[in-house]
């Protein structure tokens, strides 16, 4: 099954850590886990607070163990296909929140959202070599859905990665109605 992940993160820097996680799967199915700090994760930028708004304070009270996480991780996701939207960062959050848990880093691998919109817009158009045709659609439909005021946490952005799936399959397919009967004229 198809599942979008997403992570917030203490900044951006090398010695980043995860202090947040969701998933959704393609049925709506979710979780989201903010994440207790480990000893020896101390990077910390007062920049990413201001985006994400999660506190080290409120990681310490209400964040749960990175053991449990990654349990819940694996025991949920193990065997799905994993989507992200940045699976450059999110990989790399993804592989300290697991080697934190004491699994392999390499345990589940992620793949990028948009990869997965063209092939499906690809499928759905069915024309032969779409792919241009299904990466401008794509494109236009993630332009089209980027929010206003984004809200920077996890959840709402995997919940969005699941919207887009959605909005792609539904534009592809009116593209699709709409040329079947100049394929069928000709």
């Amino acid at each position: 099954m198809i599942v979008f992940l997403d992570f917030e993160a203490s900044s951006l820097g090398k010695h980043s850590y995860p202090i947040e996680i969701a998933w959704v799967f393609e049925d709506g199915r979710s979780r989201s886990f903010l994440i207790r700090p480990k000893p020896g994760w101390t990077d910390w930028s007062a920049d990413a607070e201001r985006v994400h708004g999660i506190s080290r304070d409120r990681l310490q009270e209400e964040g749960s163990d990175v053991e449990l996480v990654v349990r819940e991780l694996m025991t949920e996701l193990s065997g799905n296909e994993l989507y992200a939207s940045s699976p450059s960062w999110d990989g790399k959050w993804l592989g300290v929140l697991l080697r934190g848990g004491g699994v392999p880093r390499h345990a589940l691998r992620l793949r990028k959202s948009d990869d997965l919109f063209i092939e499906v817009a690809t499928a759905i158009l069915n024309t032969g070599d779409t792919t241009v045709g299904a990466r401008a659609l794509v494109a236009k439909v993630i332009a089209q859905s980027e929010p206003v005021n984004p809200a920077h946490r996890a959840l709402p952005d995997a919940h969005l990665e699941l919207k887009r799936l959605g909005l792609v399959q539904d534009t592809a397919r009116k593209v699709a109605a709409a040329e079947k009967p100049k394929r069928t004229r000709s």
